[in-house]
């Protein structure tokens, strides 16, 4: 059983520091980092999920021109929702912001709930979300856990035997909890953000430009890495079935929304379509239909005749 880990005060103050002097020149502009506006800031949490940050620059602009406000994306039709987060991936994320929106609009005014147990009631909002809601819209001195930070605390204060790994996730928020300096957490969330994202990296951290790789109990071994386990997951033709759900989402965008039909929208995602394939491709379909992505229509037969946009 791996204990716990105590980090010693010393040493956290002196993390502390250090990081935090790194952050003053380091630290990135982005504009999310310039607005207090709950809004706004949900809005790149819920992008950044799984998406890089120079897409999502690209993106979060283009999305707030049209749609500036919570209110005005609550009164939007999610198909118009789902066309503006062209470039995303990851469709379920506008569904679940949009009907975020209605809900937050309809049953709290249109103004954001400032506790944790309620903003973890919304649709969408983790435990990771949430608390990055009341760090930077609210400016609550409370931990924030991302995939970055949560490798930079792994590395730091604890011995990680290869690159590729990292403490349970319960354990982080323990220690990102006791390391919180109580005066200036939001710039401590942000710099440790950074850390992760540019220096501290997955595969390759720059070890030699850390503020603090003198203690760091894993530097000696950041050399290491592993081949990352392959997930298995339902694929065709040698291609995950996510992939195909995409290129659906695409094929409808690019049609202003739909209809097409079954026949158009197989070969355009799979060159070598023909109905035999059918089966295959009204799983995918249904599998979008309830996420509520798409709308078929089937006139009562088995195989829809029409797909759009929901």
């Amino acid at each position: 059983m791996r204990k716990a880990h105590r980090a010693a005060p010393a040493d956290i103050r002196r993390v502390r520091s250090a990081v935090l002097r790194w952050y003053r020149t380091h630290g990135r502009t982005l504009p999310w980092r310039s607005t207090h506006d709950p809004y706004r800031i949900l809005l790149s949490e819920i992008m950044l999920q799984q998406t890089q940050v120079h897409r999502v620059l690209r993106v979060y602009p283009r999305f707030l021109a049209q749609f500036p406000t919570l209110r005005s994306l609550a009164r939007a039709q999610q198909r118009d929702v789902v066309m503006a987060w062209r470039g995303m991936g990851y469709n379920n994320r506008a569904v679940r912001l949009h009907r975020l929106s209605d809900i937050v609009t309809r049953e709290y005014s249109g103004r954001f709930p400032g506790d944790l147990e309620t903003l973890l009631k919304l649709p969408g909002i983790g435990r990771y979300t949430a608390h990055a809601i009341l760090a930077f819209a609210f400016r609550r001195p409370v931990p924030v856990v991302d995939v970055n930070i949560r490798r930079f605390l792994s590395r730091r204060f604890w011995t990680m035997q290869t690159a590729m790994v990292t403490r349970r996730e319960a354990e982080i928020w323990k220690i990102a909890d006791s390391a919180l300096p109580r005066t200036r957490a939001y710039d401590w969330n942000q710099a440790l953000m950074d850390l992760g994202a540019t220096i501290c990296t997955a595969r390759t951290p720059a070890c030699v430009l850390c503020p603090v790789r003198h203690g760091c109990l894993s530097a000696p071994f950041m050399h290491r890495t592993m081949a990352p386990r392959r997930k298995v997951e339902p694929s065709f033709a040698g291609i995950p079935n996510r992939i195909y759900r995409g290129r659906i989402i695409e094929e409808l965008r690019s049609n202003g929304g739909g209809p097409l039909t079954i026949g158009t929208l197989g070969t355009r995602i799979f060159p070598g379509y023909s109905p035999r394939h059918s089966r295959w491709l009204v799983s995918i379909l249904q599998s979008l239909s309830k996420d509520g992505l798409v709308r078929l229509s089937s006139s009562g037969q088995r195989v829809p005749q029409k797909i759009r946009l929901a």
